[in-house]
């Protein structure tokens, strides 16, 4: 089932409706804890694709598994590209927590990006791809994960771009981090 353009529109308009509900609802409660906040489900309740942080957490462990893939680099991944958020929809038009381009999403067979196990199972996938691609050289996969395998062979290694750079910094930044903790 290929999503159509007014699907795509209509998931956007519902994520950004969504996350309205959410910073309204955290405007009304300046008290509250924001990192409970974040840790809750934060969509509306008749959206579907509303899904805990615990329940994200479950879904990267399983398919960071299934792929051969380390959970925290899985986890630092999402934290940049969508902190989290299944509903995320950049400016690009990537969507859900590892913001696939809807190309890329229908190559690997995912029908509703927006749906957090599709999507982890769907960006897991194509990490791992990219990985062996590169070597299992992360910076490498990171590289081409944000500016596109073409890119990273283009310039033999990491592009000369700005954002591209950033990102994999950040990335492995946070990689470590999660490490450190475990």
């Amino acid at each position: 089932m290929q999503l159509s353009s007014l699907d795509i529109a209509l998931q956007r308009i519902t994520a950004i409706e969504n996350r309205i509900q959410s910073l309204d609802s955290f405007a009304k409660k300046p008290d509250a804890d924001f990192q409970k906040i974040l840790d809750t489900t934060v969509q509306n309740k008749n959206n579907p694709n509303s899904v805990s942080r615990s329940e994200i957490d479950n879904l990267i462990t399983k398919y960071a598994d299934k792929n051969g893939l380390d959970e925290d680099f899985v986890k630092a991944v999402i934290n940049q590209e969508s902190g989290f958020n299944p509903n995320a929809t950049s400016h690009c038009g990537a969507m859900g927590l590892m913001q696939l381009m809807p190309a890329t999403a229908q190559g690997l067979g995912v029908t509703n990006a927006y749906d957090a196990e599709q999507n982890i199972q769907g960006g897991t996938k194509y990490l791992k791809g990219l990985m062996d691609r590169f070597g299992n050289d992360k910076s490498l996969a990171l590289a081409a994960y944000n500016a596109g395998p073409n890119a990273v062979k283009k310039y033999g290694g990491i592009p000369p771009y700005a954002e591209t750079q950033n990102y994999v910094k950040k990335v492995l930044s946070k990689y470590d981090t999660y490490k450190g903790a475990n």
